[in-house]
């Protein structure tokens, strides 16, 4: 990495406009807004989200939220289907902790009135890869993540506590003398530029989400580029498991057109996967066939990809009732229709991509991190629930437990009030630099092929090492700039992102979960069994 800059931007605090809070929450994905409305309790809140409340992974989530709410199923199965997908180094305590805290949470969001699926009076639960019982709820069959958001959403508007601050993006955590996160610095997009904004807050909560834009292909949204992991590094966070990025098996493919999830519970309400011959494969990989968990499903469909030159798979539905179809998943039904794809006739075409950000800034079973009075949680956190592989559906589960616990512990504790703050003078000024300016846009897209060619679904040495060296070039280039917008700092947080996972990739020689290595294609329990912390 070129010479470590603190700040992305000049700061002068005494001429930039300020506010001040109890608890700062960056991110308004599930766990941001759970986290918002328990801090809520007994302080003062100010969420910041750089585009919309509405624009989030949790939104755009049409899988479940995985949870023991079934008289049949135990909280002894969850545990166990939880820490056998994580490849031995999954952290039971926190497994434990939050298989068990899931039933009464998903009953509270059934309370304030999230419209989950229903059957005979209870909520409704399906069968998902990796789960050895259905206990996958659902909301409008393929909405979950829509009909979540809508609800928390609504509680944080209406909370008098709560001020929120919609298209606004954070550029850094502020820390002082003793590394204590004293707020952020940020700019409000519609703002004129150079008009930065600092926010003091006794505490910080960091909920922005995961980083699926660094790769070509990704289930992400557009605002899903690992800033706050970036800020966090910059701040002197411990990051761990940042070689661990999970990719979605089924994503439609349709040249030219951005991918789209195709949710796992079709496999898990009997699609199969066939090959561009019209042959069902899985079998050939794993016991399990489709129902095998994501990792070997996502190898297995790259497999055969290769084996028959291709540049997908397919899925097939047609064995599905269309009426029910379109009832039980209206989006997905939607989109297929939207590509004059008949569902009752059709094969949908698929791929994986690049889904889900399973390491990040390491945590406690409290969201806090290793900087004082800085909190993750949701996908930005690195809790050790999920090991070297998510079970499915298990996240939106992990952003409720965690943002309720992080929400509660900041509006419980004695000094995170505004009297509190410890806000210093800070006075910080980049140097110069007369180096060539390359394009941020051109560096953002050549990024993201290369994270996809490189360092993706199957990694080896020689192709990690040369992804180190390029993105060492562009960040010579490009981290010494100041840029005055999103598009710059973006750039600039995903080649500091991509270049750590990179680094993770290449020191974890073996394979273990979404983690896997051609050139070490077993694990190795003596010398890997462990997490791979990076801090600067």
């Amino acid at each position: 990495m070129p010479e470590f800059r603190r700040y992305l931007v000049n700061i002068d605090s005494i001429s930039t406009h300020q506010l001040f809070t109890d608890c700062l929450m960056v991110g308004a994905g599930i766990a941001g807004l759970r986290a918002a409305i328990e801090a809520s309790k007994h302080r003062n809140v100010i969420i910041v989200c750089k585009d919309t409340l509405e624009n989030s992974n949790t939104w755009k989530a049409q899988g479940g939220i995985a949870s023991v709410l079934d008289k049949t199923d135990t909280f002894e199965s969850h545990i166990a289907d939880t820490i056998n997908t994580g490849c031995g180094i999954g952290d039971e305590s926190v497994v434990d902790f939050v298989v068990r805290q899931g039933p009464e949470l998903i009953e509270q969001l059934f309370r304030w009135g999230a419209e989950f699926d229903q059957i005979d009076g209870r909520i409704a639960t399906t069968l998902e890869g990796g789960h050895s019982h259905p206990r996958i709820a659902h909301a409008h069959g393929d909405e979950t993540g829509r009909i979540i958001a809508e609800v928390l959403i609504r509680k944080v508007r209406q909370n008098p506590n709560i001020k929120i601050m919609e298209n606004f993006y954070t550029v850094d955590l502020l820390t002082n003398d003793n590394n204590e996160c004293v707020g952020i610095i940020g700019r409000d997009r519609r703002s004129p530029p150079g008009t930065d904004q600092i926010i003091w807050a006794a505490n910080t909560i960091l909920a922005t989400g995961g980083a699926g834009q660094l790769y070509r292909e990704t289930t992400n949204p557009e605002v899903a580029t690992g800033d706050g992991v970036a800020m966090a590094y910059r701040a002197g966070a411990i990051l761990q498991d940042l070689e661990f990025m999970q990719f979605h098996p089924t994503t439609l493919y349709v040249a030219g057109a951005s991918r789209a999830l195709i949710t796992e519970t079709l496999r898990g309400e009997g699609a199969v996967l066939l090959d561009n011959g019209g042959r069902r494969f899985m079998k050939d990989y794993h016991e399990s066939a489709e129902l095998a968990p994501r990792d070997i499903v996502s190898r297995a469909i790259l497999a055969q990809m290769l084996k028959t030159i291709s540049t997908h798979v397919y899925l097939d539905v047609r064995h599905f009732d269309k009426e029910h179809f379109a009832k039980r998943f209206p989006h997905i039904f939607e989109l297929c229709e939207s590509f004059d794809i008949d569902v009752s006739r059709n094969l949908i075409p698929v791929r994986p991509s690049a889904h889900y950000m399973i390491g990040g800034v390491r945590t406690d079973t409290s969201g806090k991190t290793s900087i004082e009075s800085l909190y993750a949680c949701g996908e930005i956190a690195s809790t050790g629930l999920h090991g070297a592989n998510r079970l499915g559906s298990n996240s939106l589960l992990e952003g409720l437990v965690f943002g309720k616990i992080a929400g509660q512990l900041v509006s419980q504790c004695k000094e995170a009030g505004i009297a509190h703050i410890k806000h210093p003078l800070i006075k910080y000024q980049i140097p110069h630099s007369d180096r060539t300016r390359l394009d941020a846009a051109d560096v953002t897209n050549s990024l993201r092929a290369l994270m996809w060619r490189n360092v993706g679904i199957t990694r080896t040495v020689q192709p990690l090492s040369e992804a180190q060296e390029i993105i060492g070039f562009w960040q010579r280039y490009v981290m010494d700039k100041i840029f005055d917008g999103p598009a710059g700092w973006e750039c600039q947080n995903m080649l500091t992102v991509s270049l750590l996972m990179t680094r993770a990739a290449e020191q974890r020689r073996e394979s273990r979960g979404v983690h896997f290595r051609s050139d070490f294609p077993n694990t190795d329990d003596k010398r890997f069994k462990k997490h791979i912390e990076i801090t600067r």
